[in-house]
């Protein structure tokens, strides 16, 4: 179901899997870096990749296409065809407010 693949690498820094005095099952000293760089590592995200390009014009949108006039059989129809090339994507945008990582493992509820 579209899931990042976090998990199957073995490790994860949410899991409570691993501690100081006991790394990582491998034991290995990547193992080891890795449990340091995220012991400081927050559940929440605050960025993501936007979905949207900009065209030549500067327009932003998720799709862009132009209209085109087709000649058949003596008609003319107007037919719209999508412009895939020269798109510039928007990139990493900052969140208003941070969201919990979806590979979070705690469930939330109210009661």
């Amino acid at each position: 179901m579209g899931g990042s693949g976090s998990k199957s690498r073995g490790y994860w820094p949410f899991s409570g899997s691993g501690t100081a005095e006991d790394p990582v099952r491998e034991g290995n000293e990547h193992s080891l870096a890795r449990l340091r760089s995220f012991q400081n590592a927050t559940p929440f995200v605050f960025t993501r990749r936007s979905s949207l390009y900009f065209d030549e014009d500067g327009d932003l949108a998720h799709e862009f296409y132009e209209e085109t006039i087709v000649t058949k059989n003596g008609r003319k129809r107007a037919k719209l065809k999508r412009i895939q090339k020269n798109l510039i994507p928007q990139g990493i945008i900052k969140l208003d407010y941070p969201c919990i990582h979806v590979d979070f493992p705690v469930v939330l509820c109210e009661v």
